[in-house]
């Protein structure tokens, strides 16, 4: 491991593989089509090749090859001996003395106690699946949450077969429109508990950190919007999208958050995203 070290700190040193490795870091524990990647970082294939690569040859990424695809994910086993040498060798063993200073600042805020929530649920569009989330939390534990959706990149209407969809489960669209997540960003925004992104293109955007520290997690799943064919057959995808996140927010309004501790959290909502995405409800 000590040899290993500076080469890792090198290779991670070139901005555009420190690139591709956040990214990694955001989506995982999920394993990313090289295309997705080059597609989102903007880099020919060639040179999003090399990058993995250098990045595989450290340790820091594995490949797998499903089908005719290559799928790369983080290594995290590797990642964290590499955060526990630097910590030992570099802190020695004092973490107090290499604590980020976002979480010593966090230090003394209110605990995950019983209250009320704030959820965030993010989408490119925001026309569909967020909105899908915000509405379906909102109805089934208003009590207990406060539920919020938004675009990286929001269109201006929300998309009708959505609508037509909430109606017929029940829901108040009246309160229902498209939002970018600068509305919840910076002083007087919310101070959310929990942010989820519902597809992979906004998980895979650069966002600013967000104040507070909120648990996260990546729920991805298919856009129905993409969808092609007759409207009865797009209305089922809808119909498909709705019931999948409805079964994921049933699992996470079951959770024990107040007796939770982060890990034990942070975990359960990683593996809520990992279950099926197309079961209706």
């Amino acid at each position: 491991m000590e040899e290993m070290i500076p080469s890792r700190l090198s290779v991670l040193g070139h901005p555009q593989r420190l690139a591709v490795f956040r990214l990694l870091m955001r989506r995982y524990p999920d394993r990313v089509r090289a295309g997705e990647l080059a597609e989102a970082l903007d880099l020919k294939a060639s040179t999003l090749s090399a990058y993995l690569s250098a990045l595989q040859q450290v340790g820091l990424v594995s490949q797998e090859r499903v089908g005719t695809s290559l799928l790369y994910s983080i290594a995290m086993t590797e990642v964290r001996r590499t955060f526990d040498h630097l910590l030992l060798d570099c802190c020695r063993g004092r973490p107090e003395l290499c604590l980020p200073l976002s979480l010593v600042s966090a230090t003394g805020q209110t605990p995950m106690t019983d209250r009320k929530y704030k959820v965030l649920f993010i989408c490119t569009g925001n026309s569909a699946r967020s909105i899908f989330a915000e509405s379906i939390l909102r109805k089934e534990a208003g009590d207990r949450f406060e539920a919020y959706s938004a675009g990286t990149r929001p269109r201006s209407e929300l998309n009708p077969f959505a609508l037509e969809v909430l109606e017929q489960k029940g829901h108040d669209i009246s309160v229902l429109r498209a939002k970018n997540i600068a509305e919840f960003q910076g002083e007087g925004a919310p101070k959310f508990d929990f942010v989820f992104t519902v597809c992979n293109r906004a998980a895979n955007e650069e966002c600013p950190a967000w104040s507070g520290q909120p648990v996260s997690a990546h729920w991805g799943m298919p856009d129905p919007v993409k969808t092609e064919g007759t409207d009865a057959q797009k209305s089922l995808a809808f119909h498909q999208a709705y019931g999948a996140l409805h079964n994921r927010i049933t699992v996470f309004t079951g959770l024990p958050i107040a007796s939770l501790d982060r890990i034990s959290l942070q975990k359960a909502v990683d593996d809520i995203g990992r279950t099926d995405a197309g079961a209706p409800a």
